[in-house]
């Protein structure tokens, strides 16, 4: 699948429903950023921008990055006064990336059913955290049931296997979290359950 076919396909999953996500800050990711000073952050897979909203609420200047357009678009729409201090970029991460260095890179549940080279992204975002600043990762440890039909054959890592992937170099990075930890999902259909997310927190020295 090529470039214009990858966003077709998310750009179709957005349009299948007036809003995809909440719309509010994932709750391990709000929990892991507010105690960092703000500074320049950068959202890989922003989605409809809860996370870059609640970043700049908080003082944080936002670079916001995802294939899709109408994910962009929403984002944009629903950023009103906190626009100034996010600016949403179009990104196919897999051809191109923003520029610059950020205080805090966030790849929060950065998954695609496309084939690619996902520690390659994340190690090339790794680069992108300046001196001093914070690398965080956040994936699903396992499908939830309502959805786990969706991903038969889909082998998602563990918080090590993750943390390899990333390939960090010990003289440059100190790790600070590598861990499962649960968390309470509701379904489409109102069905709960507790699954585990992946989180990897690492600074960079300096």
């Amino acid at each position: 699948m090529n470039s214009s076919e990858t966003q077709e396909m998310w750009n179709t999953m957005y349009l299948e429903s007036p809003r995809r996500w909440s719309g509010t800050p994932n709750v391990r990711f709000a929990e892991l950023v507010a105690s960092l000073p703000p500074g320049r952050a950068l959202d890989l897979g922003c989605g409809e921008g809860g996370d870059a909203k609640w970043l700049a609420s908080k003082g944080w200047q936002v670079t916001a990055v995802d294939i899709s357009d109408e994910a962009l678009r929403r984002a944009a729409e629903d950023a009103g006064e906190l626009a100034s201090r996010i600016d949403f970029q179009h990104h196919d991460l897999t051809q191109t990336f923003p520029a610059g260095q950020f205080d805090l890179v966030s790849a929060q549940f950065l998954h695609s059913p496309v084939e690619w080279d996902r520690y390659a992204l994340l190690r090339r975002a790794s680069a992108a955290v300046a001196p001093g600043g914070t690398f965080l990762v956040v994936d699903h440890g396992a499908a939830p049931p309502w959805s786990a039909h969706k991903h038969q054959g889909l082998l998602l890592p563990s918080p090590q296997e993750v943390l390899d992937g990333l390939a960090l170099d010990e003289s440059d990075w100190d790790v600070l979290r590598v861990e499962e930890v649960m968390r309470d999902a509701t379904g489409p259909d109102g069905q709960r359950a507790e699954i585990p997310d992946n989180v990897i927190v690492a600074r960079r020295k300096g």
